[in-house]
């Protein structure tokens, strides 16, 4: 089988016409959706051919069921009866194509579409021992193990992640940092509201006037030699 063409083994495909659904077939017969093609656009194969650019014997090979079509061509003669090709699962539900806005490596390249995306500081040791490499926003699972034990927890997921604002490691790093930091204050407040934090003491300055004569109050507090407070209130 040439690469591009649609398979003779088992296919799911959906034909549809705008928004309404014409036909569904869960089979690999191309013979018989060339035929819905032309019957849907009133067109005999000739016309078909002149108006896609297939040769007629492509066509008529193809319709015959002696030879394969490319699937490019395969739309391309769907869309001049206003129909479109689609994969549809066993149970009827029509798939769409994974998004081109997912993301991507170091080179652009789109990530193994079998595999799933994780941020990269969720693995962080393969970045640490190459400090001088710049750090992608993601990477992809490389053992299987572990990826379908996540799947088996999380289900498995109908994309690859798409980069988003605040999604770099930095920006993760320190939403981390910002997130700990509330968790720490809500802890807090929690155990003073329980009463398990003794009350701070009240502060009482004891600083003598000669402070104030040194003091003017532009920078930390200056105190004078002998001050028996020596505090930071200013």
């Amino acid at each position: 089988m040439g690469k591009g063409r649609l398979s003779t083994d088992r296919l799911g495909t959906l034909l549809a016409h705008g928004s309404d659904r014409m036909l569904v077939t869960v089979s690999s017969d191309l013979p018989g959706l060339l035929r819905r093609i032309r019957r849907t656009a009133d067109l005999s194969q000739r016309q078909l051919a002149e108006r896609t650019g297939i040769p007629k014997s492509t066509l008529g090979a193809a319709e015959a069921g002696v030879r394969d079509l490319p699937v490019g061509r395969l739309v391309d003669a769907a869309g001049v009866a206003g129909l479109r090709i689609a994969l549809v699962d066993d149970a009827g539900r029509e798939l769409p194509p994974m998004t081109s806005d997912g993301a991507r490596d170091g080179s652009g390249r789109h990530l193994p579409a079998h595999l799933d995306t994780l941020h990269t500081d969720e693995v962080p040791d393969r970045w640490e021992h190459r400090p001088a490499r710049r750090q992608p926003w993601f990477t992809f699972e490389l053992d299987r193990s572990s990826r379908d034990t996540r799947r088996e927890r999380d289900g498995v997921p109908g994309d690859h992640d798409v980069p988003l604002a605040g999604d770099s490691p930095p920006e993760r790093a320190a939403a981390r940092r910002r997130a700990a930091r509330q968790r720490r204050q809500a802890e807090w407040a929690r155990r003073r509201a329980a009463g398990e934090l003794r009350p701070a003491e009240p502060f009482i300055c004891t600083c003598p006037p000669a402070c104030d004569d040194l003091d003017d109050w532009s920078r930390r507090p200056v105190h004078a030699e002998n001050c028996p407070c020596s505090c930071d209130v200013g």
